[in-house]
């Protein structure tokens, strides 16, 4: 469906804020449509290894992300989005070391970027969408009803992924993981195409101190005011 079909909430912030638990809890509480932007470049490398597509075969990574056969399921509070990948739960797959070597490979090809962007606009579907990303108010959906900025400081983000971590079974520093989310911010923020930052009419939401709960409260309140 093209921009405007149907009602889109845009979740935009650094990694760390809470988007994806919040936009995992949007989509069932609203019964709509879930599209985690981030994933699909994973997912572009991991259907194109499975087709035996090169990596270096630009028109063919283009057609691979453009017929992207892909869903997002919300899962319990805490867990990522089950991600469907014709029909096979993928979930784990995308996440691994080569998987995300080879999608920052594929990233940089801006034919790929641009066939992606249409394969993201495409998850506009009745009854609705709930995008999960860094530029969904600002490039992808700029005419989204709601688009909400989630943030958070530093050190709640890096507290948070430390437990994440720590959780996993994952033997690191709490200063590593805050350097890790400094870099990555100044980067994002920096970057040339679609920086990180909120959209115009975005409603920022500082996640810091609040429960998942209260995040999610605020979201449904700026849904119910448009």
């Amino acid at each position: 469906m093209s921009e405007g079909s149907a009602p889109v909430v845009a979740v935009d912030g650094p990694g760390g804020s809470g988007k994806g638990t919040v936009t995992q809890m949007l989509a069932k509480q609203l019964g709509w449509h879930l599209l985690d932007s981030g994933a699909l470049y994973r997912l572009t490398a991991l259907a194109a290894v499975r087709q035996n597509v090169p990596l270096e075969d630009e028109a063919a990574l283009v057609a691979v992300a453009a017929s992207l056969d892909v869903a997002f399921k919300p899962t319990p509070e805490g867990e990522p989005a089950r991600v469907i990948l014709a029909g096979e739960d993928v979930t784990f797959d995308i996440r691994t070391e080569t998987c995300g070597n080879n999608a920052s490979r594929i990233a940089v090809m801006q034919p790929v970027r641009d066939a992606l962007l249409q394969r993201q606009r495409d998850f506009q579907q009745a009854p609705g969408l709930v995008a999960d990303g860094r530029d969904m108010g600002t490039v992808v959906f700029p005419g989204a009803q709601v688009k909400i900025f989630l943030t958070a400081s530093a050190e709640e983000r890096a507290r948070r992924r430390f437990s994440q971590l720590k959780a996993a079974g994952v033997d690191v520093s709490i200063d590593a993981v805050l350097e890790e989310i400094r870099v990555r911010d100044e980067r994002d923020i920096n970057r040339s195409a679609a920086p990180l930052k909120p959209a115009d009419d975005a409603q920022v939401i500082d996640s810091t101190g609040l429960s998942i709960q209260e995040v999610l409260d605020r979201c449904m309140a700026a849904v119910s005011q448009t």
